[in-house]
């Protein structure tokens, strides 16, 4: 049972010894170097089977959307505010139908005016080049720069624009300490009581820079769990 702070991976076979070459590794391999090393991924891989990362069907841009939409709502009410958002655009979630939409429409699919007023922000950051969406463009920038720039937009904090580089972007070493379900699934498969967000940063550290593996698995030894928080909007396994 690992204390806060101690990994089983610095216990004579610490991730530093794997290349850290991440851009080349995919979810698979990245999860088969880590049970590699430590004995509860393994398990955890033996129990889920590898990652699977869904391939985005939505542009970035939408993908903020719906991450927006589902903020501080349970999955079923969001989905369903989500789909009637998207029929009053017309399909079309763009930056440009979402600033030619009227307030009131958008209200009217049960958005708060708090999440419209964060939506017309996404789009005028999106438009004028404050938040940068071409998916070539994405691909050129660092995780660092991403967050900054989704974080000037109202209503995108860390743990959205954490979510929005695991599932839209792939990127293979984010953690999102502000996720209750990867917290939760951390104290469970380590054994160890529910760490805080801010105990949760350390406990990354050792499995660079493979740290979004961890995180799928966290989630994943939650639903093993068949813990029922997981309905909590605070965890990405209910939102993408």
């Amino acid at each position: 049972m690992p204390p806060y702070g101690r990994s089983p991976l610095t216990l004579g076979h610490p991730l530093r010894s794997v290349p850290a070459v991440a851009a080349r590794v995919g979810y698979r391999e990245a999860a088969r170097l880590l049970a590699e090393r430590d004995p509860v991924i393994a398990r955890l891989v033996a129990a889920a089977g590898p990652p699977r990362i869904p391939v985005a069907r939505e542009t970035p841009f939408a993908t903020l959307v719906r991450s927006i939409t589902y903020q501080q709502l349970a999955t079923r009410a969001a989905r369903a505010i989500h789909g009637r958002l998207v029929a009053a655009l017309d399909g079309d979630v763009t930056a440009e139908r979402v600033l030619a939409t009227p307030a009131e429409t958008l209200r009217a699919a049960g958005l708060s005016g708090r999440k419209v007023e964060s939506l017309r922000d996404l789009a005028t950051k999106a438009l004028d080049g404050t938040v940068i969406l071409d998916p070539r463009r994405l691909a050129r920038q660092s995780d660092e720069e991403i967050t900054a720039r989704l974080s000037t937009v109202k209503g995108i904090g860390k743990w959205s624009a954490d979510i929005f580089l695991m599932f839209r972007l792939r990127r293979i070493d984010v953690w999102p300490t502000g996720d209750l379900g990867v917290r939760k699934g951390y104290a469970l498969a380590w054994q160890v009581p529910l760490p805080t967000e801010k105990q949760l940063v350390p406990l990354g550290e050792p499995y660079r820079p493979y740290r979004s593996v961890v995180a799928w698995y966290c989630w994943r030894a939650v639903q093993l769990a068949g813990d029922a928080a997981l309905t909590r909007p605070e965890s990405a396994a209910q939102v993408l």
